[in-house]
């Protein structure tokens, strides 16, 4: 397959996450969710249970994972939904959580975000956003590393947004110590580093087995949007071209994530960026669609590579 060849698949914007795995039985494949509890994390999960999936919820709230496990376990009669503690932003509950995990890997779905929060920084000095969205995933994709080689055919799925198109990573100063802070910025860049993620761990791990894939599931209303006023919302969806009918339900949005993380169409394919079901084209100035060219340029993924070693070493 060509760097050129655009994926594309029957799928839409309308399709559903169970839509996508129609007919996909995946008993006997293990399967990691971040952020499981809450928003698309749990209509991903409840497909890949669906389908037969070992499922474990990467949660910082075990109460609620406990509760969104046992109603995917009602519903799907899978009665292998685990729920696990992870709190992305705490580079030791990171640690932990890959110390716990025992045998092979097949799915990690990157899922668990945080979205435009105010200005705060981890005891390390690290923004936020990009501690939790990206430097926290990055621990832990590479800390499992071994479990998804172990695999044979492993998917990592890098959960991004179209607000990627917001900001590049600016390595002169990710951590806005000497610019000023904006909200949408420092979520875009976060975003941005999703997309690089996949492409250097395409490049670094496709020989072991392990391909990854960016994506943008589609606007969903969840908790995810906490800070984000509804006019801001509004503002948002009419700028990306659709009114409240634009907003996806959480089973569509869950769809481009179970794409990536289990059908057959997406064998062999890594590095590359889907919204809506489909590769998305690149990204046309003055509209919200589509993948900017700075997302899956391979220098700024390699350096985004080692940048985030150095910082977590």
């Amino acid at each position: 397959m060509t760097a050129s060849t655009r994926i594309t698949t029957p799928f839409t914007a309308q399709s559903t996450a169970a839509e996508v795995l129609d007919g996909i039985d995946l008993a006997g494949r293990r399967a990691i969710v971040t952020g499981g509890a809450s928003g698309i994390g749990i209509e991903t999960a409840r497909a890949l249970a669906g389908a037969g999936a070992e499922v474990t919820l990467a949660v910082r709230n075990l109460e609620a994972g406990g509760a969104v496990a046992g109603d995917i376990t009602a519903t799907t009669g899978n009665k292998h939904v685990l729920v696990a503690p992870l709190d992305l932003a705490d580079q030791a509950s990171v640690a932990s959580f890959v110390a716990g995990w025992d045998g092979p890997l097949h799915m990690l779905v990157n899922n668990a975000g945080l979205m435009a929060a105010p200005e705060k920084h981890t005891p390390e000095g690290w923004e936020l956003q990009f501690a939790t969205n990206h430097l926290g995933h990055f621990a832990l994709a590479t800390g499992l590393h071994p479990a998804l080689a172990a695999a044979g055919g492993a998917r990592i799925v890098s959960v991004s947004s179209s607000a990627h198109l917001n900001s590049p990573v600016v390595f002169a100063d990710i951590h806005f110590r000497h610019r000023a802070y904006e909200p949408w910025a420092a979520y875009g860049q976060s975003k941005t580093a999703n997309v690089l993620f996949a492409v250097e761990a395409t490049a670094r791990w496709a020989g072991d087995g392990i391909y990854t894939n960016a994506l943008m599931p589609g606007g969903i209303r969840t908790n995810l949007q906490r800070y984000v006023s509804d006019e801001e919302l509004d503002r948002m969806r009419a700028q990306a071209g659709g009114g409240a009918a634009a907003w996806k339900t959480p089973e569509q949005g869950a769809a481009t994530s179970v794409l990536a993380a289990a059908s057959p169409l997406l064998d062999g394919v890594g590095g590359r960026y889907f919204e809506d079901g489909n590769e998305a084209e690149p990204n046309r100035p003055g509209t919200r669609r589509g993948v900017a060219a700075y997302a899956l340029d391979p220098d700024n993924a390699a350096r985004l590579w080692q940048v985030s070693a150095e910082t977590l070493a």
